[in-house]
């Protein structure tokens, strides 16, 4: 069991791992902070994203969609390794599957995704270019409730970021990738500190609380 006074999370990873970095020198490694990572999940034995947990003295778990016959079986599975860490958030730190409602279910208005967009614009696989092919001056970062419809859960924290003439996709993708890597353990920190609440009646609505006492 966790300490009480410590805020459990699971993250799934994507391969390279940068996401997960951040969410362990941010708030991990730092002593002030409640965030604990008590696990760190991945889809695949060879991401680099293990080697990160691993040097941080975290336990890792590999969960491929490959060993397993449907997206639902593997999803009831992943979601029985992550209840088994028993954390108070899942965050999906670069995890490009789609997850059904048979993991959603298990963790309900506790599992957080990060998308490259200010949603609800430009959801999906290819939000930079998108963003680059519709000539738009600001596109940016969201941090959102995972819902079984892709990218469609409601944002919590939201950052723009400018879109200049001369962008590429690589370099776009690295300005946003810089916002992304602050934004997340920013979220998560409003989690473990208690000020991020949804309404259960009008699912849409996020409240970020000031954090003064009531």
């Amino acid at each position: 069991m966790p300490d009480m006074d410590e805020y459990p999370i699971v993250p799934l990873a994507s391969v390279c791992g940068t996401y997960l970095l951040a969410l362990i020198e941010k708030l991990h490694n730092d002593a002030a902070s409640p965030v604990r990572i008590v696990a760190v999940v991945v889809s695949s034995p060879d991401a680099p994203a293990l080697v990160a947990a691993e040097d941080a003295g975290i336990a890792t778990y590999v969960v491929s969609r490959d060993d397993f016959g449907s997206r639902e079986e593997r999803d009831r599975a992943l979601a029985a390794v992550v209840a088994g860490a028993d954390p108070r958030l899942v965050v999906l730190a670069g995890w490009m599957s789609i997850l059904t409602p048979d993991f959603l279910d298990r963790f309900p208005d506790r599992v957080i995704n990060l998308h490259p967009s200010m949603l609800p614009a430009f959801p999906g696989m290819h939000a930079i270019e998108e963003a680059l092919e519709w000539g738009v001056r600001y596109t940016g970062v969201s941090v959102h409730y995972a819902d079984p419809q892709v990218d469609g859960g409601p944002p919590i924290l939201q950052e723009p970021v400018p879109v200049t003439s001369a962008d590429s996709v690589e370099s776009l993708r690295e300005r946003i990738r810089q916002v992304e890597h602050r934004i997340l353990p920013q979220a998560v920190a409003l989690f473990a500190a208690g000020r991020v609440s949804r309404d259960p009646e009008r699912r849409r609505r996020v409240v970020i609380h000031d954090g003064s006492s009531e």
